[in-house]
């Protein structure tokens, strides 16, 4: 069995995790670093102003004069993974930090496990971390059902849920 645990909008979280003020308007990330600097991420404030991923700041700015932009803050990212690892250990010892504010982890025992899973969102709920998680027999299906879980979500039969999803899940974007 492999779980994946999600922290959605990691770059959002990392910057606004400790200001509430910030996450009530509308907010959106971008790669200063990029050669060409465009949003990577924004949240559902932004999105109802017309912002999208993929615009430059100054189109951005032209849908949502409101919006606040931030730059990536990497030291934040990585105190989110530090705690997002920390949290997956207590689950399991074969844990691998899958991509930015991902981590999958592998069980030789199943039991138990979705009971584990709610009680590691709900020590991540306290960190002020939204986070996700799915529990599935293969490693590609825990992942895709993380994005789908509402906070958790246990996938019995791969091929069953594979075969329910929508096209747009299966073409997501890698976060970069």
């Amino acid at each position: 069995m492999f779980a994946t645990i999600l922290l959605p909008n990691f770059y959002l979280q990392a910057i606004a995790r400790h200001q509430p003020k910030l996450r009530e308007q509308p907010l959106a990330v971008l790669d200063a670093t990029a050669i060409k600097a465009v949003i990577l991420q924004l949240n559902e404030a932004a999105e109802n102003e017309g912002v999208r991923a993929g615009m430059t700041p100054s189109q951005a700015l032209a849908r949502c004069l409101r919006l606040v932009i931030k730059a990536r803050a990497r030291d934040c990212e990585q105190q989110l993974s530090d705690i997002l690892l920390h949290h997956a250990f207590m689950l399991s010892p074969f844990v691998e930090a899958t991509s930015p504010g991902i981590c999958t982890a592998e069980f030789k025992h199943a039991n138990g496990l979705l009971q584990k899973l709610r009680h590691i969102i709900d020590l991540l709920a306290r960190c002020e971390l939204t986070a996700r998680a799915a529990l599935a027999t293969n490693p590609d299906a825990s992942f895709l059902a993380a994005h789908l879980a509402e906070p958790v979500l246990e996938v019995s039969d791969a091929k069953d849920f594979f075969a329910s999803l929508p096209i747009e899940i299966l073409a997501m974007e890698p976060i970069p």
